[in-house]
């Protein structure tokens, strides 16, 4: 377990924006309402090239938040050595205001599956979790957060609830939390709960970071709504309210927006920040 208090205060309690290549010229010229940015840890792992070149330059401008997809936290082997390696140079050359990671797996022997899949919420998995949290932050030297998933079903052998499974990883590892509200959304509207009462039993005081994202909607083979977390469009009103209540729960956070796939121009990607940059202001009024 790592040896650490909560401490959140590198990146600031205001809006950030996934940071993709296509928008560089317009952040570097005029960000807006953008604070910080966060990157996938992932795709700047190599030597070099204009990726590197280019985030160096936005880290003398802005705190950088690096979120993980791939360590596969919530695995049964072990966390992949070569990939830790990667990551804790990415680390210790960038030195980022944030390190996050999905409560998810991805990997099965050697096979890496892309996807980031749920895992049982048992006494055996949440042994494994926190053991990977552990050397992730052992390794790194410094707190990871852990994000909520989304989820589509339940498995019918869980142990103990969601909530109750993140308290264990927070108490057991002291890492900090990364609170995905469209996760929630997504999560409560598929499994018919309230999202709300997830938000009043979630450990806040844990959280260093807030996503914000758009999700897709589908239905089931019953014909129930059955929403994918897709991350390539806008935020939906229902998923605003449930952040503004969020906001009442836990006091003001950085807060990201996540446009991942059908990526739009600047000026719609900065508007998104400004709505949720607008929440944070009233808060603090």
């Amino acid at each position: 377990m790592l040896d650490a208090t909560h401490n959140f205060d590198r990146l600031p309690n205001k809006t950030g924006v996934g940071y993709k290549a296509q928008h560089f010229n317009d952040i570097m010229a005029n960000a807006g309402p953008v604070a910080w940015l966060e990157i996938h840890a992932e795709n700047y792992m190599g030597d070099g090239g204009r990726p590197l070149a280019q985030l160096r330059h936005l880290s003398q401008k802005f705190p950088i938040s690096v979120h993980g997809v791939g360590l596969s936290i919530g695995a049964e082997g072990p966390l992949d050595p070569d990939h830790l390696a990667r990551l804790k140079h990415l680390v210790d050359w960038l030195n980022p205001a944030s390190f996050s990671e999905h409560l998810a797996w991805s990997t099965h022997d050697s096979h890496f599956l892309n996807d980031l899949l749920p895992v049982p919420y048992t006494e055996g998995t949440l042994s494994k979790v926190c053991e990977h949290i552990d050397q992730v932050q052992t390794l790194l030297g410094r707190q990871m957060l852990l994000e909520n998933p989304s989820t589509y079903v339940a498995f019918s052998d869980n142990e103990m609830s969601e909530i109750e499974y993140i308290n264990q990883i927070v108490k057991r590892t002291g890492c900090g939390l990364l609170l995905d509200v469209n996760n929630v959304f997504v999560s409560a509207t598929n499994q018919q709960t309230d999202p709300r009462s997830y938000i009043d039993a979630f450990p806040v005081e844990a959280v260093g970071e807030i996503h914000l994202g758009g999700h897709d909607e589908d239905e089931d083979d019953h014909g129930a709504p059955l929403l994918i977390d897709s991350h390539g469009r806008e935020v939906v009103d229902p998923v605003w309210a449930l952040y503004d209540y969020t906001l009442q729960k836990a006091g003001p956070r950085p807060t990201l927006i996540e446009w991942d796939t059908d990526v739009p121009d600047w000026p719609i990607l900065a508007a998104e920040a400004l709505r949720a940059d607008g929440a944070l202001t009233a808060l603090a009024q």
